[in-house]
């Protein structure tokens, strides 16, 4: 069944961070920022195809000569664009910034299909998205039933500690599920520190990408999704862990 899911899964991917992409660039156009959208693009896409051919693992080089060709472009541009140049470093900062947040640390998440054991690499994405939801599923709950002590009241007034804790006692229950329902090659003594992990760096991603919409006087990135705002508030826990889990899977199944 490989045959028809990872083209499926590039191709949702792909269209997750280019929404991504778009609303955090709406995002700092709210503050009278102007990236450069259209090299923005080209950096975002190649950096993208480099990931499906797991670039930080096959060729690192390359994927260091894609960043560096694009900063470099980023910035010739908007010296050539001309005045006003107090803007330009707001501009070609939120240009770069936008594909480094979205497509760089999403990307990792693609590259993992690239693992030699195709049936492994699928369970490990499983694992990944169901750690993800039930650390989500039990922050919500929990800070909604239980919630009295903000956890971070000037970046996100509605998260609360109660609910920090919700989050990763379900993040540790999906992970225990997960290696006796399909996953039993990532063994307990794995699976839960990973699960810890990635609950703790969901809980900054998400104040992170509350932050930025603070920044830019926004409640939500859009509103494409009716009662959760924008692609980019459902993505905020997903992109600060891709990088983790491409980089577990390296080590633990080489």
């Amino acid at each position: 069944y490989f045959s028809w899911l990872w083209p499926l899964f590039v191709a949702m991917a792909a269209a997750a961070m280019l929404l991504g992409l778009h609303e955090f660039w709406m995002l700092a156009k709210r503050p009278t920022i102007k990236p450069d959208m259209a090299i923005g693009f080209i950096g975002a896409v190649s950096l993208f195809v480099g990931f499906c051919f797991d670039a930080p693992g096959k060729d690192p080089q390359l994927l260091l000569l894609t960043l560096i060709v694009f900063v470099i472009a980023v910035l010739a541009l908007e010296m050539l664009r001309g005045a006003p140049f107090d803007k330009m470093l707001a501009s070609a900062g939120a240009t770069v910034l936008g594909a480094l947040y979205v497509v760089l640390l999403g990307g990792h998440l693609v590259a993992v299909r690239m693992l030699d054991n195709q049936r492994l690499a699928a369970h490990l994405l499983f694992f990944f998205f169901l750690v993800i939801m039930g650390s989500d599923t039990g922050a919500y709950y929990a800070g909604r039933t239980f919630g009295k002590h903000k956890l971070a009241p000037k970046v996100s007034p509605g998260k609360t500690w109660e609910g920090a804790v919700g989050g990763m006692l379900a993040s540790l229950l999906m992970a225990v599920l997960a290696h006796y329902w399909f996953f039993p090659e990532l063994s307990l003594k794995a699976a839960l520190p990973l699960a810890a992990a990635m609950n703790v760096l969901g809980v900054v991603g998400d104040l992170t990408e509350s932050a930025l919409k603070r920044g830019a006087g926004a409640k939500d990135a859009a509103q494409i999704l009716p009662g959760h705002g924008g692609l980019l508030d459902r993505l905020d826990s997903l992109l600060f862990n891709a990088p983790l889990i491409y980089y577990f899977a390296r080590v633990y199944f080489p």
